[in-house]
């Protein structure tokens, strides 16, 4: 799995002009999802995006969670954080898993999300054309791929 995570101050996504969901204070997530990914990928990357601190504490250092700010996640798919490069002009999104694999992987990453920040979180709509609004706060953004955690 890959997470595109940034740090919002306010983020929203819509569908055909019609506003679906959003949040204020917390981390807005895009997420591409491939073949290989499994269980242990979801419970890993869910526990890092929840105890990552990037937010603020009182001496203006990094040293606060989402999950210990009590702030809002919202969780975009998106298979393009897998495209490939390496060869020509347009991008090879060979290793984006398809809909049959990865809907039930993100279903269950919601989930997880849900139970490691001890609240609800805020979605897209799995493969909808959305459009995606926010303000970075910082800006801070981080790339995760759960293929790369040492």
């Amino acid at each position: 799995m890959r997470a595109f995570i940034q740090r919002v101050s306010k983020s929203a996504v819509s569908i055909g002009g019609i506003e679906k969901s959003s949040i204020g204070r917390g981390l807005m997530v895009l997420v591409g999802i491939e073949d290989s990914d499994d269980q242990t990928d979801i419970i890993w990357l869910s526990n890092k995006i929840c105890q990552m601190r990037i937010f603020s504490d009182e001496q203006g250092l990094m040293n606060v969670s989402v999950k210990e700010l009590d702030g809002e996640i919202l969780l975009v798919s998106q298979f393009t954080l897998h495209a490939d490069t390496k060869k020509g002009n347009r991008p090879s999104f060979i290793k984006a898993a398809k809909p049959p694999v990865a809907i039930p992987l993100y279903e269950a990453f919601i989930k997880q999300l849900e139970n490691d920040l001890g609240k609800p979180i805020q979605t897209g709509e799995f493969g909808a054309d959305m459009q995606v609004s926010l303000i970075n706060d910082g800006p801070v953004s981080i790339w995760i791929d759960t293929k790369n955690k040492s």
